[in-house]
């Protein structure tokens, strides 16, 4: 390392000939460059919800999550996002066809309707409680 005016150091220029972090030419680990075929393969698992740790076993033989996050970032990305349009695509359709529970999920987590419980004690003291459950369907405004 060489000491420059201002304290810091750096490499020396002879340092990283090869642009891999060796002395010589080409030594050093080469840059990961992901095949056509891997991003495929990533993008579709990813969008058939398969973990991260688990895609990156299937590239080369094995590779690190961390090199999955960044050599295929958007493939990641694009495969989840297919699949949320396909899934979401099916949901709305049956809901518009009239699948009640279909229209209560999309109405839950696309519209942001909630149900809410209160429950309500009510009574003379010397009695039973009478319990109250009432559940109501609330719309944001």
């Amino acid at each position: 390392m060489i000491s420059n005016d201002n304290g810091d150091t750096e490499k020396p220029a002879y340092y990283n000939i090869g642009g891999t972090g060796g002395f010589r030419e080409g030594s050093g680990r080469k840059k990961f460059k992901p095949t056509d075929e891997e991003r495929k393969l990533v993008e579709a698992m990813s969008g058939y919800g398969v973990p991260i740790k688990q895609i990156a076993t299937f590239v080369r033989g094995g590779i690190d999550k961390d090199t999955l996050h960044a050599r295929f970032k958007e493939d990641l990305i694009k495969g989840k996002a297919i699949a949320n349009a396909k899934v979401g695509q099916t949901l709305h359709q049956k809901a518009v066809d009239g699948d009640t529970t279909a229209a209560i999920w999309w109405s839950k987590t696309q519209m942001g309707w909630k149900e809410e419980s209160r429950v309500e004690h009510a009574g003379d003291p010397n009695a039973p409680i009478e319990h109250r459950v009432t559940t109501i369907n609330i719309v944001p405004m």
